[in-house]
């Protein structure tokens, strides 16, 4: 698997200085990753909110602050988990004060923001990761092998609502995911895109449709809802010699393909074959490939312009649906 090796590498890498910013839900996690790692300092966690940042701070024993300028100096990089509207000036303090960044998806409101950061990286050689945790899915990190050129790509991400990612649309908060996995695999510009959505239970967009053509040819058309009664995350991709069903939630696949045989005259036969892969953690896989970027200067797996190109396509998704 791709990521087996980095658990062993991280043992023979110089420690690194890590603060967590934002230790909600998902936050707490990053902070937990972080300290159970060898040649990682947990120095820091930081929360608008004191009491919160000190009961994670105190579990994980390292210091709890309210202010990201108390950061300066004390750490090498930062993971930020914090609303997607704070991402920007967050992550843009972090590198003007030479703090590598881990930032979560989506990488910010806009895309003007997200080539600012881009720029600011590239000014002081610092690193960007953005937060697409669906490329250390095992079901995915497996189709390096199978995949060759995708023809046609159906996705289905569908969620109950929560008022955790509620301050973006369903395109920010679910179907980004899905956009940023189909970019990565069909690796060829946009021809042109439709879309259609509706708010149900917000004011935002809570259910999105997209169909997007590709230059090379391949078409994907992509759904996403927070207003299911319970979760899916579904990838059905076609190509010339097989169809590949991608369980993203019980990281599993069904590859199809075609036989010697005939199921009727002129039509062959269909074999299937079904990969299903052990439990894994693809919080601390993310957080490990950062590590791992971070003390060998190498790109990361998820680029600040991975996460750039994912929000543009987000932007004129939305723009389409015109909600």
């Amino acid at each position: 698997m791709i990521y087996q090796h980095l658990c062993a590498t991280i043992s023979a890498m110089k420690q690194s200085n890590i603060a967590v910013i934002g230790v909600g839900y998902l936050g707490k996690f990053h902070a937990e990753k972080y300290a159970s790692l060898p040649n990682v300092n947990l120095v820091a966690v930081v929360d608008f909110d004191l009491a919160r940042a000190k009961v994670v701070a105190a579990e994980l024993g390292c210091e709890a602050f309210t202010d990201i300028h108390d950061l300066v100096g004390k750490v090498d990089a930062v993971s930020i988990v914090t609303t997607t509207k704070s991402h920007f000036e967050v992550a843009k303090f972090c590198l003007q004060h030479g703090i590598n960044t881990l930032i979560e998806k989506p990488i910010t409101s806009t895309v003007a923001e997200a080539e600012e950061l881009i720029r600011l990286a590239h000014e002081h050689k610092l690193i960007i990761q953005v937060g697409h945790l669906e490329r250390f899915n095992p079901a995915i990190t497996a189709l390096h092998t199978i995949l060759k050129q995708p023809k046609f790509i159906e996705s289905h991400r569908i969620a109950p609502f929560t008022l955790r990612g509620a301050d973006v649309n369903v395109v920010l908060d679910l179907m980004i995911h899905d956009i940023d996995l189909i970019s990565f695999l069909v690796k060829s510009k946009i021809k042109s895109i439709a879309a259609n959505g509706v708010p149900v239970l917000s004011n935002e967009i809570d259910i999105a449709n997209a169909r997007i053509e590709f230059e090379n040819g391949a078409v994907a058309n992509v759904t996403a809802s927070r207003a299911g009664t319970k979760k899916e995350r579904m990838m059905r991709i076609f190509q010339d010699d097989a169809y590949l069903s991608v369980n993203l939630q019980d990281k599993s696949c069904s590859i199809y393909r075609k036989g010697t045989g005939e199921m009727f005259p002129g039509i062959p036969d269909i074999k299937m074959e079904s990969l299903s892969f052990p439990e894994s953690d693809a919080i601390k896989d993310e957080i490990k490939a950062f590590i791992k970027a971070l003390n060998e200067k190498s790109t990361p797996l998820v680029t600040g312009e991975d996460g750039m190109q994912a929000l543009a396509i987000a932007e004129q998704i939305t723009a389409a649906v015109g909600v």
